[in-house]
Order: structure tokens, then C-alpha cells, then sequence
């Protein structure tokens, strides 16, 4: 399984145009070669599709992620804990309590070293989360969720 099991994201990939297509297999190959140790988690839902690794099957253990907008087509690369992380360099994006993210553009603008810095923060974060560690699974992909319905359109404005 792991990084060569790409059918199952691949089903879930159809309706986003090529070039997004492009930027998510990208991504997943960046993140697998850097923990294949861990678990990809796909969850397909009405607004997005998202993608995340974990060292369990659990969200809750997520340290990274990307998510594909369908209406947007924006991709982002973010951080379950990301407002925990030493964001040095203030690039994370997002004021909740939780999920820091950045939007990917083109591949050479991607500040990669920086990322895999804030992947190992976030991924000890995530460790420290697994209290019981019979929890632990190693390189998976597992299909969360998926929804019956699928937005296409942008919502319409008031």
C-alpha cells in the first residue's frame, strides 16, 4: 500500500482539473517520501476533498494535509496543530484554534525545507498525542468518508 496505492485517491481525484490533479499527486509524493512510516487518511466530502497522514487511522493524530476546494480549486498544505507549531517565519495561514495551512501555487514557489521543519514539529506533536500505542498502524491508505454529494458550483452570494 502506502505511496504506490494511488487508485484509491485517484477515484476521488476525477472531477478536479488537471492541474490541480498535478499540485495533489505532488504533494502526496512529497509527504510520503518523507514519513512512509505513517498513514494517509482520505476523506471526500461535499466541500473538499482532504488528504491527511497520521501515525494511527485516527484524525485526531493527523499532523499533515492537503485539501483540494471544489469550487475554488484552491490547494492547500496544512497543519491539523498548525497554531502549536513555530511558524518562525509567519507564513501559515488561518486564526482558528487549531488547523495552520499555506496555498500552494506553482510547485518552484513551494517553500519546501521550511515545510519539512514545520512536518517534523508537527508530527512529534502528533506522536505525543497516541496514548495508547496499540493505535499505531504503518503506511496505509484508508478511505475515511466519502459524501454522496459533491459541490460543483460556488455558493451564491447574498
Amino acid at each position: 500500500m502506502s505511496k504506490s496505492d494511488i487508485k484509491v485517491l485517484q477515484k476521488s481525484l476525477k472531477s478536479f482539473p488537471p492541474e490541480v490533479i498535478s499540485k495533489a499527486i505532488w504533494i502526496r509524493e512529497f509527504i510520503w517520501d518523507q514519513y512512509p512510516e505513517c498513514n494517509e487518511l482520505i476523506y471526500d466530502n461535499y466541500n473538499a476533498l482532504a488528504v491527511g497522514w497520521s501515525p494511527t487511522d485516527r484524525v485526531g493524530h493527523t499532523f499533515c494535509s492537503f485539501a483540494l476546494g471544489r469550487a475554488s480549486h484552491n490547494v492547500h498544505f496544512g497543519f491539523y496543530y498548525g497554531a502549536d507549531l513555530n511558524d518562525s517565519k509567519g507564513i501559515l495561514l488561518g486564526e482558528g484554534n487549531q488547523y495552520r495551512y499555506i496555498l500552494v501555487g506553482e510547485r518552484a514557489d513551494f517553500p519546501e525545507a521550511y515545510m519539512k521543519k514545520l512536518m517534523k514539529e508537527a508530527y512529534k506533536l502528533s506522536r505525543s498525542k497516541v496514548k495508547d500505542a496499540t493505535q499505531m498502524m504503518e503506511g496505509q491508505t484508508i478511505f475515511k468518508s466519502e459524501s454522496a454529494k459533491k459541490r460543483s458550483k460556488p455558493p451564491k452570494r447574498k
